[in-house]
């Protein structure tokens, strides 16, 4: 069984004038989702508008006050469309130009390392649903939510990779070394998001997410190195 795979992917910076908030990817979706909607990569549901439950291989994020958009697999081609098509976006009512538009295409690679590499979240990660909300809160102590998280983490890895296609041959091993709660929102309603730093022994590409609401640019990582 394969340690790795290879995966096609795409990386499509948008350069906009001023405005564009931390807050405006789940925005930048749907503008872009409306104007494809034939295309379900891109807003992710069903003709019949029912939400498609796999991992998003379009994923839309603000990285900087610039707007990423990530394709991946079919997600390509996808974002090629967009690439050919786009001028401006327009967010609640407000025309913003696309002066720039910079694509990188590249191989990427998903699986286990033998060592273990350091990620840093950019965008607030989504770990908890409702269930493991409460759990959460209910562990008290860090040491004991570390844990949960930890364990969560790897959850989201494996659920990640299942989704494309990857069936992790051996044990993931995560720590997290540093991580701090961020009140942020999802569709106008208050959530506990989480920033910070994990290692794990699996390799993540740059600017994927993790975790809940990928699409909409949650959970966000990096690789980084430690000095």
């Amino acid at each position: 069984m394969e340690r790795q795979i290879d995966i096609k992917s795409i990386e499509l910076w948008l350069g906009t004038d001023s405005g564009i908030s931390s807050n405006d990817a789940e925005k930048i979706r749907g503008y872009i989702g409306r104007k494809f909607i034939d295309d379900s990569f891109l807003h992710h549901h069903t003709e019949n508008n029912k939400l498609i439950y796999r991992y998003p291989i379009v994923q839309y994020k603000i990285i900087d006050g610039n707007p990423l958009l990530i394709g991946i697999k079919g997600g390509v081609d996808s974002l090629w469309k967009v690439f050919d098509n786009m001028s401006e976006l327009n967010l609640d009512n407000i025309t913003h130009e696309i002066f720039d538009k910079k694509s990188l295409l590249k191989q990427v690679h998903i699986g286990v390392l033998d060592g273990q590499s350091t990620y840093s979240f950019l965008t607030p990660w989504l770990a908890l649903n409702e269930k493991n909300y409460e759990k959460y809160q209910k562990l008290g102590g860090w040491h004991k939510r570390k844990e949960l998280l930890e364990k969560i983490l790897i959850g989201n890895i494996i659920s990640m990779s299942k989704s494309l296609g990857y069936t992790v041959p051996e044990p993931i091993h995560a720590d997290i070394s540093t991580m701090k709660e961020v009140q942020t929102t999802l569709k106008a309603t208050p959530m506990l998001g989480f920033l910070g730093m994990f290692s794990v022994n699996f390799e993540i590409p740059d600017y994927w997410g993790i975790g809940k609401s990928v699409s909409r640019g949650f959970g966000t990582v990096k690789r980084c190195s430690l000095s």
